[in-house]
């Protein structure tokens, strides 16, 4: 593991993505609270992680959609949030979302292992995920802790 800029992956994965999200009319906007610390991870996976979030909310989003990314401290925690205007995840479903082989896309259209891979990816970074969803909003809060960059630990 090694110290992580979560704003300049955000930052990255929002160009990454910009022009799928042109393509479909969504909008993406991204707020990185100022001098945020690094998290202690692996970058390539942080990177993925934002890059499933984005792309499940570019799918879940009408033309026109919004996506908002944020990322803020919050005590010893980096606080990523994912939110997107789209349908909603159907309550019935939201306890299912991160599991293995489940999907609600098109045969043929997902795997239903991009939630299971960011749940694990969130996991061996030493965080955790949420999820809360209501017609017209869902939320996907990643909380990652603050770097020991000092220490090998």
């Amino acid at each position: 593991q090694e110290p992580v800029d979560v704003g300049l992956g955000l930052t990255n994965t929002v160009v990454v993505l910009g022009s799928k999200a042109k393509s479909r009319s969504a909008s993406l906007s991204l707020q990185i609270e100022p001098d945020l610390p690094p998290v202690k991870g692996f970058g390539g996976e942080l990177n993925q992680i934002w890059a499933n979030l984005v792309d499940n909310a570019l799918d879940a989003v009408n033309e026109d959609g919004r996506i908002e990314l944020t990322a803020v401290r919050e005590g010893n925690a980096i606080v990523v949030r994912v939110i997107d205007d789209g349908i909603g995840i159907p309550e019935a479903i939201l306890n299912r979302i991160f599991d293995p082989f489940f999907t609600t896309k098109p045969v043929g259209s997902g795997t239903g292992l991009g939630l299971d891979i960011v749940r694990r990816l969130v996991q061996r970074n030493n965080g955790q995920i949420e999820v809360t969803s209501r017609p017209g909003r869902t939320e996907f809060l990643v909380r990652l802790p603050i770097g020991d960059i000092g220490s090998n630990a």
